[in-house]
């Protein structure tokens, strides 16, 4: 049988096995609700608490800043409508072009409530400059959000000179941290931000849980109607076991940043290196997240490639998992002006912390055999 290598840990990661044991007690035995007053409810209540304390120290929060959602595109949605619709008056929001769809298309929305927009345009490696920003900024300004990292191309964004321009305005700003927290140190004192938005499946929790850092005092409406949970701005029985899991993988994760990120950086070097013979550029910025490697091949068909990589049992992406189902050039190789002789031929090939040498010489010798 021949040899599964997985190579789109942008897409998702695997569980790691220390929150799923983690998490089993909370599926099997503890399953009480955390909102019933009895006793076989306690230890749920103490998990609760104890995972939320846990998340707000890996990024510089307080315990009552941290709201758990669905996940990352819930925490996106609930930030920018959320404080739309907190707010009576009109006001101009500006964002990228190359966020999350999570963002873009909150922002279709909002824009059909009678709010307006602006949208930053970016240089060719990906990053906004903060007089790009101070450009768009205008008296009515409430709201600015720019993701941390590109979940295409790996650009780490200046996010603490954008903040501070947002703020100078008046504006307050969110960050999409999806693709960045557990792969890069985050510190929402040192970003300067009111909002943050996570999602524990990038980190190697569990799908279907995330959470959004609200500062306090930020002002938002509540996401869903019901019950009290979550301070009253988030009803729902929560999700118990996916957070203790989700904390527990953040956690993991987070001590273990410089390591991994040493030996992604390593295993990029030599994908790079085993490439050099074909003529392709390597999208985003120097500053990225490690193992993110979009590459782009001339005159090549990035579909093509995908599936000629599957049938070697190597899993990539032609870009975000979320638009597999559409192969026109996306929205970020656009705003970065790729000659669209190498557009076509793009593909993400993103690495995680299970990945090993082997894997990334066997990636590279399978794409020359199909190249060359």
């Amino acid at each position: 049988m021949k040899r599964f290598i997985y190579a789109d840990n942008a897409a998702t990661t695997k569980l790691d096995i220390d929150a799923f044991e983690a998490m089993k007690p909370y599926m099997l035995e503890e399953y009480g609700n955390a909102s019933q007053p009895y006793s076989f409810s306690s230890s749920i209540k103490k998990a609760l608490k104890e995972s939320r304390e846990v998340i707000a120290e890996c990024i510089g929060a307080n315990p009552e800043e941290i709201y758990f959602t669905s996940g990352g595109t819930e925490s996106d949605n609930w930030a920018l409508k959320g404080f739309v619709l907190s707010n009576e008056k009109r006001s101009h929001i500006v964002t990228s072009e190359i966020e999350h769809h999570a963002i873009l298309n909150s922002c279709v929305t909002i824009e059909k409530l009678g709010h307006s927009l602006s949208y930053l345009p970016v240089a060719v490696d990906g990053t906004i400059s903060p007089g790009t920003l101070r450009e768009k900024l205008i008296g009515d300004t409430t709201l600015v959000s720019v993701m941390l990292a590109n979940n295409e191309i790996g650009t780490i964004m200046p996010i603490r000179q954008l903040s501070d321009e947002a703020h100078a305005n008046g504006a307050l700003f969110h960050t999409d941290a999806v693709q960045a927290l557990g792969h890069i140190e985050v510190d929402v004192e040192d970003l300067g931000i009111d909002m943050l938005s996570a999602s524990a499946h990038k980190f190697n929790g569990p799908k279907g849980i995330g959470f959004l850092y609200l500062k306090k005092g930020t002002n938002i409406s509540s996401y869903a109607d019901g019950g009290a949970q979550e301070q009253g701005l988030r009803a729902g029985t929560e999700n118990v076991a996916s957070i203790v899991g989700m904390a527990v993988a953040l956690r993991k994760n987070c001590r273990d940043i410089e390591t991994n990120k040493a030996k992604l950086i390593s295993l990029e070097t030599i994908l790079l290196n085993e490439l050099s013979g074909l003529d392709f550029k390597r999208n985003g910025a120097e500053h990225h997240i490690p193992g993110n490697v979009s590459l782009s091949f001339r005159d090549a068909d990035g579909e093509m490639l995908l599936h000629r990589l599957d049938l070697k049992g190597i899993c990539i992406s032609t870009g975000a998992a979320c638009d597999n189902t559409d192969t026109q050039v996306s929205h970020v190789l656009k705003a970065i002006h790729l000659d669209e002789s190498y557009a076509g031929g793009t593909i993400r090939i993103s690495l995680g912390r299970d990945n090993t040498e082997q894997d990334v010489y066997e990636i590279a010798k399978a794409i020359n055999q199909i190249l060359k």
